[in-house]
């Protein structure tokens, strides 16, 4: 791929993972930063880390469950801002080998490498619970030199403990930048012990890839990004919190990173016992299905976006119907509102050759007429023929290119594609 390493092609192409959020504050069911959140004392958190019982953490099982999701890729929180590591370590008995009895990292690891995929090891840098803590390092300059001297100890034992694997996935930046963080030395190290590594950037340092949270904006000018996203409101399992999104909702967001040529990290958060939420693993299992069927407007796609104040790199449009992909000399609909017996799209820069339904029902050639840049689908099903998403397959004569503006036809002088108030519109 023309300006990717080598080591980061298959992280270009995987397009979709999945992100485990589990540890001590799973048993607590508030979400993930409730120690920070509630203000727990030392005997509080003493007594969630006796509570810890992970009797229903199946990794196997988790991993299977990627597996049948269409996800590539695997990454686990090894431990996160709390200080406690859900692997046996040398360094701190704040960890699940200790209280459970359970190398859980181990196993994931294991189970992962069993199956094909890719591992991406989460790990917070910042340490509540460590003394000195992130607060202490920024408060004196000896305190932070020993914080960071055993957040570098943390990270080495990791490696050279998990090793191979394929991403390290820095959290938890906070206090300190990435001059202080000693970052390029940080990422030195990782790769002393595995040069094939992908680093993210949240050590301060720009990484391998860019990991936009809770959206989906790839980052300009483009560079390998995957954008990491909840499957309800939290990262860490709340007992409360039932606002899950639909598998619509997930191809949706799978369409948008598949545009941009990034990736969707898509979270899952046990329960304290082990256990995935029975919604999350029905969402995962049917977009899954739908990925078996339709995928191929997902998977190995090339960069097709649009801009709303210039035209520059605007190879694509938006549709009331739903949005496109494109993959070489093939356009992709995603509809996600069905029109009916009828589907349209105008603003084509090249003839379109065959139309295919991609469906419940399977691959179905579609009657269509192309004439002016404008292509018609006819005889189409009134009701959507597809439980999650059908998609249509336009087949094109040359690469396609989509361009429409506000007015009925493109202006013979310079002009925005759009007249958006940029106050109110963001690209």
């Amino acid at each position: 791929m023309t300006g990717i390493d080598a080591k980061q092609e298959w992280f270009v192409r995987a397009r979709y993972g999945m992100f485990i959020h589990y540890g001590i504050y799973s048993q607590a069911g508030r979400g993930e930063w409730l120690i920070n959140r509630e203000r727990f004392s030392r005997e509080q958190i003493e007594a969630l880390a006796e509570s810890f019982a992970p009797d229903r953490f199946d990794a196997e099982a988790i991993c299977d469950l990627a597996v049948a999701g269409g996800m590539r890729y695997v990454n686990l929180t090894t431990m996160h801002h709390d200080g406690f590591r859900l692997y046996d370590t040398e360094l701190s008995d704040f960890n699940a080998m200790h209280y459970a009895k359970r190398d859980l990292v181990d196993e994931f690891v294991t189970a992962a490498r069993k199956r094909g995929l890719k591992i991406a090891l989460y790990h917070s840098l910042n340490n509540w619970t460590a003394q000195p803590d992130g607060v202490a390092a920024l408060e004196s300059e000896d305190a932070r030199a020993e914080f960071i001297e055993k957040t570098y100890a943390r990270l080495r034992e990791l490696l050279t403990r998990f090793n191979p694997i394929d991403v390290l996935w820095y959290d938890g930046t906070w206090p300190l930048n990435g001059t202080q963080w000693r970052g390029k030395e940080m990422n030195e190290m990782a790769r002393s012990i595995q040069p094939h590594i992908l680093i993210n950037g949240r050590n301060g340092v720009t990484g391998d890839f860019a990991t936009p949270e809770q959206h989906l904006t790839a980052p300009s000018p483009w560079r390998p990004w995957e954008a990491c996203m909840t499957l309800n409101d939290h990262w860490g399992y709340h007992c409360g919190d039932d606002q899950w999104k639909s598998p619509l909702d997930v191809v949706k967001m799978l369409a948008k990173v598949a545009a941009g040529k990034g990736n969707l990290l898509l979270n899952v958060g046990p329960r304290g016992d082990g256990s995935v939420p029975e919604q999350s693993v029905t969402i995962i299992r049917e977009v899954g299905k739908w990925l078996a069927r339709c995928g191929e407007c997902i998977y190995d796609t090339d960069k097709f976006t649009w801009g709303l104040m210039k035209r520059e790199g605007h190879e694509s449009d938006w549709s009331n119907n739903g949005p496109f992909t494109r993959k070489g000399r093939s356009l992709y609909q995603i509809v996600k509102a069905w029109p009916g017996e009828e589907l349209a799209v105008a603003g084509l820069n090249t003839p379109v050759e065959s139309v295919t339904l991609l469906n419940a029902a399977g691959e179905q050639s579609c009657d269509f007429e192309y004439a002016d840049g404008k292509v018609v689908v006819t005889g189409l099903p009134s009701e959507p023929p597809d439980p999650v998403c059908p998609v249509m397959r336009f087949d094109c004569r040359g690469v396609p290119a989509m361009y429409l503006t506000a007015g009925m036809r493109v202006p013979s002088v310079k002009h925005a594609p759009y007249d958006p108030v940029p106050s109110e519109m963001l690209e």
